[in-house]
């Protein structure tokens, strides 16, 4: 199997694992703000990284070496993921990624910039497609800009940032030290901001299975997004992330009765679209260059 169709099953992986997060969050948010939630998140997966380490033997590869690296890309995640819990609880599910999409957009753009990664017609190709398959799936009023639509915009900037810092990273570092510094420094991250008003909300019998979910289910996430992260660029892997759209929006009807139409299936089919141009357009290039 070639690298670009192991990073684009890692992607499905990662896909999964987001929208699972997306629905406990919502399950949850009457009881826990996003700081909990993070915290919670943050320690159960400290737990999981540090148990499935031991078990492969992998503890030894942790390293400090670019401690201020993971700590800075740390501080970016923290703030888009607290932006995206936010938002979760205050517009519908399907327009929450639709604006978080927006991310591999600014990915394809600025990592060229920051990543000395080639920017392709076929690469603009899929984010054009796949913004064209969001506008037409959310139709967002821009004249009606509420608080949660400005957070999931400001967490797909976020996330961007994040996947850049992220590539970065996996250059030079092991894969369960990504893994170990972001639960780490999301832990505390989150229990300082829990308890940053002397209050916090104790987990619950109705609430422990979903704090769990989202805990297993974060460590998931990016185990395979930054698995896709070492087998393909940037700019191939993230447009892949535009399939949770529709996944979320049959999601958020069937389960929540948002409201779907016709407009989600048409933009699904756009942004399928632009996702296999880029990747027969990645599989053409590693077969030319082989």
């Amino acid at each position: 199997m070639t690298p670009p169709l192991k990073a684009a099953l890692w992607m499905i992986g990662a896909i999964f694992s987001f929208t699972a997060m997306a629905v406990a969050a919502r399950e949850i948010s009457q009881t826990h703000d996003s700081f909990e939630i993070m915290a919670a998140r943050s320690i159960i997966g400290l737990v999981l990284v540090l148990v499935i380490g031991k078990a492969i033997g992998q503890l030894g590869y942790i390293s400090s070496q670019r401690l201020s690296g993971h700590f800075w890309r740390n501080i970016v995640h923290f703030t888009a993921q607290n932006l995206w819990f936010w938002s979760l609880t205050m517009i519908p599910l399907a327009q929450v990624f639709a604006l978080e999409f927006t991310s591999p957009l600014w990915v394809i753009l600025l990592s060229p910039l920051f990543l000395g990664e080639r920017l392709t017609l076929s690469k603009l190709a899929a984010a054009g497609l796949g913004f064209a398959g969001i506008l037409i799936v959310a139709r967002p009023d821009i004249t009606n800009l509420s608080p949660g639509v400005l957070a999931a915009a400001g967490s797909a900037l976020g996330f961007a940032a994040t996947s850049i810092l992220t590539k970065r990273l996996t250059r030079d570092e092991a894969i369960i030290t990504i893994l170990f510094w972001l639960t780490a420094f999301q832990a505390v991250f989150g229990i300082l901001a829990a308890t940053y008003d002397g209050h916090i909300n104790w987990p619950t019998t109705e609430t422990l299975p979903w704090l769990g979910l989202i805990g297993v289910c974060g460590v998931l996430a990016h185990l395979s997004l930054t698995s896709a992260l070492t087998l393909a660029p940037a700019s191939f892997v993230m447009p892949i992330d535009f399939i949770r759209l529709p996944l979320i929006a049959v999601i958020g009807a069937m389960s929540y009765g948002e409201a779907i139409d016709p407009f989600v299936l048409g933009g699904g089919v756009v942004i399928f679209l632009g996702i296999w141009i880029s990747i027969r357009a990645e599989l053409q290039e590693r077969r030319i260059s082989a």
